[in-house]
């Protein structure tokens, strides 16, 4: 490998760009130049005078970020109808870090709406050209991920079922069949690999000058060294923009700024959170050499961590480090536009090496170009898109974690959808900016994180594996007992929460919240574990801190609130003082935008508990439709109250021992199940008791001032060691809900599922006031429901040799794909392993789903595809009586 015309303060390349301004098409001669800044900055030479257009007073939508995905969201509103857009760029089209993007268009993801946003990006690419005149640069070249090991196999598997089962073509091959394909790769090492036909790649700028052109053509302006300096608002909504020069007002701005969109963020009243921390990312480009062509596949080696891919004759690699370099903690310089940063060709060189390995024709190719150019990431590793919770009219579309080209084009066309119609798209909930809150917006808390999630572009990542960066962010006041006691811990919206304990006989016993125990696809190592605790729940008592839930007061002054929660909830409200009740709030479309328990706690005062995910999601959707005369108040006390959840068939007779004030007894009807009592126990006064568990257990919700909270677990535990008391993480819940048929907000449940269709029907009062998403049901009660949550217990499962269903499994009927599971886990009760998911029927002809019958679940002759290999399963409706 030849690295001698890699040397600092060498011209690396020219090129020319196109770019708007916005009109006529001008281009720019780039070079990259040494700078005393320590980084290479371009500087560009116009063959055109740069006139500037004035702005307009006035928009319907402003998008601030001339980059890819700004182009993309302008292109898509005018195509739907919306013209009255203005996109503004603080420098020019595709300074910031699109046009030194790799250009790599893979559809697989992470979740199923991220997949469905790269595959409209492939189709939309192919078909640009035709319609603005600008070609794309795509090339439909395939592309290949390499398995080393094992487990890197199963993964690719469980990856090709999923895949397979939402119609995008892939094939698992052989290390032959990788060596027929590209002669030049090392096979001997590889134990299989999974080939994509359909992706491909882009050219960053061309795509990004065809969007342009595309939204331009239809009326949509485009001015350039623009800047945005301030959101403006006005009764809590987003008014305009003032920018350095002039204002312009408008009903929607979108923030597409890439990585400056922490800091815009920070540039209105009240700030939006955009979690996103520069990275530095790294690339090398060779010279031309033999036996490459432009129908070399893409070759992604994730156990090498990095990739290749052709260009001009020679090869692009470049990588996702395990020891990535954060940057710009403390803010971007000014003016880093069309930069890069300075090259560190140490850092790396263990890439480098890693694709020689695999390529050994690199060894001898001469290097043309290395380029340190910055990209963002976020704390989860997926991209940021929606309506801000904390501004209405305030869009978001940034956080691609290096893969802005390939998500460039669905982005676009989901986010325009979001803005017109005012509502998320099915499915987008894994994408929605609501999942951050406060804790994720910390700089030092981001750069520590993004160190973690740039390399889990390739790491592999097995089922429950947790982030072990930027931990205790947020604990209970119980959180070092628990850590005494041996919790390992998981993280949800910044909590730390207990899984499960590793000892729970021993109150010495400590684990480091840092060791996590090895991955695996099969029988877990918390198996015996979490056994141990379901049993105790099953057999005695068992105490579990669930302080990460989010809870809400709402109250008035009259009766103002109890029109307010039955407008929102589909179940009755206005039930007697001491009353919990379980209700769902909807959509217009009647899905789940939030399943909570609800106490009435007086008669214009309501307490309100939901997920733990649910803090920023359940807050925005309570604000967004409160009265606007301020008659109806709400509050946010999640973290005023700890939770503790005591269950199991004992849980009675310790709550019997704890207080004289009320006697636990419900035969006596005193204390029935749903219900909720204000008490002192111990010396803990304030309590919220709620006889109810979250997993079907006999159970009491304990609702603790935090300030009591140590006080009150340290005396349960005192009286209930009679009564055999022990400590259960979620683990152990979970596999007490699958075994009940319980469905799980964010796992099973989510904005496009209704309660008739996983049997909540008794929690909807249809003859009730008007509620939002009534209508919905109403019809769907007519017609029918076109999808049902069903139980599936599998038949011929080898606990310890067959791997395990974790959630995301297809599910077959007669030969053909009928739905996917959501939710996983072994019966410890049933000794079977349980799936939950979702079941259609789509006509053979059109494809379209049919009404489900009960006869075409209990008739059905089902099968659930784990890693590729089919295990009969029995469908229930209704989960057996344990």
């Amino acid at each position: 490998m030849f690295l001698h015309r890699v040397r600092p303060g060498s011209p690396l390349v020219s090129r020319v760009v196109w770019t708007a301004r916005p009109r006529p098409w001008t281009a720019i001669l780039v070079q990259y130049i040494r700078t005393t800044a320590g980084c290479q900055e371009l500087s560009t030479t116009q063959d055109t005078d740069d006139v500037q257009k004035p702005l307009p007073s006035q928009a319907r939508v402003v998008i601030a970020g001339g980059g890819v995905i700004g182009c993309s969201v302008a292109y898509h509103l005018a195509k739907f109808g919306w013209t009255d857009v203005v996109l503004l760029e603080q420098e020019s089209l595709g300074c910031g870090t699109t046009w030194h993007s790799a250009g790599l268009v893979a559809q697989l993801r992470a979740n199923a709406i991220h997949t469905d946003i790269c595959h409209y990006s492939t189709q939309l690419y192919a078909s640009l050209e035709e319609e603005t005149g600008l070609s794309t640069g795509w090339r439909q070249c395939g592309s290949m991920s390499l398995a080393r090991t094992a487990d890197r196999m199963t993964s690719l598997r469980r990856i090709a079922a999923a895949a397979r089962a939402k119609g995008l073509r892939c094939e698992l091959i052989s290390p032959k069949d990788v060596a027929a394909r590209v002669p030049l790769l090392r096979v001997d090492d590889l134990k299989g690999a999974l080939w994509l036909p359909a992706d491909g790649m882009a050219s960053p700028s061309d795509v990004m000058q065809s969007l342009a052109k595309g939204a331009t053509s239809r009326g949509v302006e485009m001015h350039q060294k623009v800047a945005v300096e301030t959101v403006l608002t006005a009764g809590g909504r987003v008014t305009g923009v003032h920018t350095n020069r002039g204002d312009i007002r408008c009903q929607y701005f979108v923030n597409c700024a890439g990585q400056w969109a922490w800091e815009l963020g920070q540039r209105s009243t009240p700030a939006v959170r955009v979690p996103l921390h520069s990275c530095e990312h790294f690339y090398a480009v060779t010279k031309p050499f033999t036996g490459v062509n432009n129908k070399l596949p893409v070759i992604r080696d994730p156990d090498g961590m990095h990739y290749v891919r052709e260009y001009s004759g020679g090869v692009l690699t470049g990588g996702f480090e395990l020891n990535p370099k954060p940057v710009f903690t403390n803010g971007i310089p000014p003016k880093f536009e069309f930069q890069l940063l300075e090259g560190d060709w140490d850092h790396f060189m263990p890439l480098m090496v890693q694709a020689m390995y695999r390529m050994p024709a690199l060894q001898q190719a001469e290097i043309k170009q290395f380029l340190n150019g910055p990209e963002s990431f976020t704390p989860d590793m997926v991209p940021i898109l929606g309506e801000a919770p904390e501004l209405p009219g305030y869009f978001v579309a940034a956080g691609m974690n290096s893969g802005g080209i390939a998500s460039a084009g669905g982005v676009g066309k989901v986010m325009a959808e979001w803005i017109i119609s005012g509502d998320p798209p099915a499915g987008a909930w894994p994408l929605d900016i609501r999942r951050f809150g406060d804790q994720h917006t910390s700089r030092g808390y981001l750069r520590d994180r993004v160190k973690e999630t740039l390399p889990m572009h390739y790491v592999l990542t097995y089922p429950k594996q947790e982030f072990q960066s930027a931990r205790k962010v947020l604990t209970s006041p119980v959180y070092p007992l628990l850590e005494k006691a041996g919790a390992v811990f998981g993280e949800t919206m910044g909590y730390e929460r207990a899984n499960w304990f590793s000892n729970p006989d021993s109150g010495d016993d400590f684990m480091d919240l840092g060791r996590q125990t090895k991955g695996t696809f099969g029988k877990p190592s918390w198996y015996e574990a979490v056994r141990r605790e379901y049993l105790v729940c099953c057999e005695n008592v068992g105490i579990m801190d669930m302080s990460s839930l989010a809870k809400f007061e709402v109250q008035s002054t009259g009766d103002e609130v109890v029109t307010y929660l039955q407008r929102l909830c589909c179940n009755e409200v206005d039930v007697p003082v001491g009353t919990v009740l379980h209700s769902g709030m909807l959509n217009h479309k009647g899905g789940y935008e939030n399943d909570c328990k609800i106490a009435r706690l007086a008669k214009n005062h309501y307490f309100i508990m939901s997920s733990s995910k649910q803090v920023v999601r359940g807050w925005q959707w309570l604000h967004r439709h409160l009265p606007s005369d301020g008659s109806v108040r709400i509050k946010d006390v999640t973290r005023s109250y700890a939770a503790l959840n005591v269950l199991g068939p004992r849980a009675r007779e310790l709550m019997n021992s704890l207080t004289d004030a009320v006697t636990m007894n419900s035969h006596h009807h005193m204390f029935p199940p749903d219900t909720c009592r204000e008490m002192s126990i111990g010396f803990a006064p304030y309590v919220r008791a709620m006889s109810f568990s979250h997993s079907g257990e006999l159970g009491w919700m304990l609702y603790i001032p935090q300030e009591y909270a140590l006080h009150l677990y340290m005396y349960l535990w005192k009286m209930g060691r009679a009564f055999g008391i022990r400590n259960v993480g979620y683990y152990a819940i979970t596999h007490l809900r699958l075994e009940h048929g319980i469905p799980s907000f964010g796992a099973d449940l989510n904005p496009s599922v209704t309660p008739f269709e996983c049997h909540q029907d008794q929690y909807v009062k249809l003859d009730k006031t008007d509620f939002i998403g009534q209508s919905a049901l109403l019809k769907q009660k007519e017609e029918g429901v076109r999808q049902r949550f069903v139980m599936f217990l599998l038949d011929n499962h080898d606990l310890e040799n067959d791997l395990w269903p974790w959630g995301g499994e297809p599910i077959w009927e007669s030969g053909r794909v009928v739905g996917m599971t959501t939710s996983a886990g072994y019966g410890y009760t049933l000794k079977k392993q349980i799936c939950l998911g979702f079941v259609r029927n789509p006509d053979p002809q059109t494809g379209q789903g049919q009404v489900i019958t009960n006869e075409f679940i209990t008739k059905g002759k089902f099968d659930i595809q784990i890693a590729g290999k089919k295990f009969s399963a029995t469908a229930r409706l209704f989960p057996p009586k344990l």
